[in-house]
């Protein structure tokens, strides 16, 4: 290692931090035995921890951060807000400007007609109002029976109720027993095998089918050549919402407003979260078709009798508009494109490396190195020796069992991604040299 990497290593032996917090998505037992890695600061594509090091920030946190860190116009309309009307709650007829104006430009990008948006806290709570939604809408449509989800191997969908029940990746629902009842997953890229599961539990059951445009937290895998087109054929022709999770992939992160865009159909709902605030303040919601809505807009003795306390919240949505304003002043989704491009001729010099599998890129600001199964089950290496050996060197990516996931905010540069793919090289290789053949 460098110096630089010894020094680092060294000062987190050195440190300690007792605490209550309990992390999630860890094993606390290992966790509350070894320093903690306290970020203390950001800027641009930048974080800093407790003591002074820097480190690119490969994931834009979680998938978020598209705008990069500590942009002041973010943080002076939340204060400019905060001073006006800090919070209040939009049951009933209660509503606040941020949230009106905010719902009605998500809705004027949406791609189908006459939408419709609910706001929510996050992406997990999106999804379960958006399955919530699909149930009601058939109940209160005469068809109550319908109730069925289904969603695809490697979703990911949040990790509430539905999102459990519905996500793609077993580890994530074992030890919880059944959730929601009435859920199943079919293969990611199989048309028919989604018909074949409409066919076992029937039309007349199945309520929604739930898919993101490409596979993010479950290994960034791309949808075949027109599978959405046919998809949307499918669901159109059994009676089938379709139900596009754009948690991951809007905002900008494929190159559009929600990402389903780029496969040219049009879905009956959208959830969204992440990148709409870059992750300033906490803001997610669902956008419905006219046709969903109707029902609930159009007809009396039909309310959706769900919500949260801070959904619709001035202040997160005034993030929100001014997020939104940086993506498009300075031309984000076009700068996405640029991304895509860099980081997918960057990142499949990777592919050669005698640890990695394979690599997937080149459809958005995202990518996968997957490692070897040699490398994984015979020779003992873990995708966390790699990351822990990338983040030392000063690069933060994320592991997840069999891969690194790359997903960068949208204003990072070709010198950055250089120094990313590097940096994961060098880890790589540190590793390889601690597991010979």
């Amino acid at each position: 290692m460098t110096e630089t990497v010894v020094s680092r290593a060294n000062t987190r032996m050195e440190q300690s931090h007792p605490s209550s917090f309990w992390h999630t998505f860890c094993d606390m037992n290992a966790v509350s035995q070894k320093p903690k890695f306290v970020v203390s600061r950001a800027e641009g594509v930048w974080l800093w921890d407790e003591h002074g090091d820097r480190y690119l920030d490969g994931t834009a946190s979680l998938w978020y951060c598209h705008v990069g860190h500590g942009r002041s116009e973010i943080a002076d309309a939340v204060h400019q807000q905060l001073t006006t009307l800090d919070a209040y709650a939009v049951y009933g007829d209660f509503a606040n400007t941020p949230a009106l104006r905010l719902s009605e430009r998500l809705a004027s990008h949406a791609p189908m007609d006459n939408p419709r948006t609910i706001l929510t806290c996050g992406g997990g709570e999106a999804i379960e109002t958006a399955a919530k939604l699909a149930r009601k809408y058939w109940s209160v449509s005469g068809k109550p029976e319908k109730t069925h989800v289904i969603s695809r191997a490697g979703g990911y969908h949040g990790l509430h109720g539905f999102g459990t029940s519905i996500i793609g990746m077993e580890r994530f629902r074992s030890g919880y027993g059944e959730i929601v009842a009435d859920t199943s997953v079919v293969p990611y890229d199989s048309v028919r095998a989604l018909e074949d599961e409409i066919l076992r539990v029937g039309p007349e059951r199945t309520a929604a089918f739930f898919a993101e445009p490409v596979i993010g937290s479950g290994g960034v895998y791309a949808p075949p050549e027109g599978y959405f087109a046919a998809v949307a054929e499918l669901c159109r022709r059994y009676g089938v919402l379709f139900v596009v999770d754009s948690v991951i992939c809007g905002f900008g992160r494929l190159g559009d407003w929600f990402g389903i865009e780029r496969f040219g159909v049009r879905p009956d709902m959208i959830v969204f979260a992440k990148g709409v605030s870059s992750g300033y303040l906490p803001l997610g919601g669902v956008i419905t078709s006219g046709e969903v809505a109707e029902p609930f807009w159009e007809r009396s003795g039909n309310p959706f009798i769900h919500g949260t306390t801070y959904a619709g919240h001035p202040s997160c949505s005034a993030a929100a508009l001014a997020n939104l304003d940086i993506l498009e002043r300075e031309d984000l989704f076009g700068a996405a494109e640029e991304v895509e491009s860099q980081l997918d001729a960057a990142v499949r010099m990777l592919a050669e490396h005698p640890l990695v599998r394979e690599v997937r890129s080149g459809t958005g600001a995202m990518a996968a190195v997957e490692l070897t199964g040699e490398a994984l089950y015979e020779r003992g290496v873990t995708t966390a020796d790699v990351f822990a050996e990338a983040r030392s060197r000063g690069v933060i990516v994320r592991a997840i069992p069999r891969s690194l996931l790359v997903s960068p905010p949208l204003t990072v540069t070709w010198e950055h991604i250089d120094h990313l793919v590097s940096t994961l090289r060098a880890a790589l290789d540190a590793v390889e040299e601690r597991h010979p053949r």
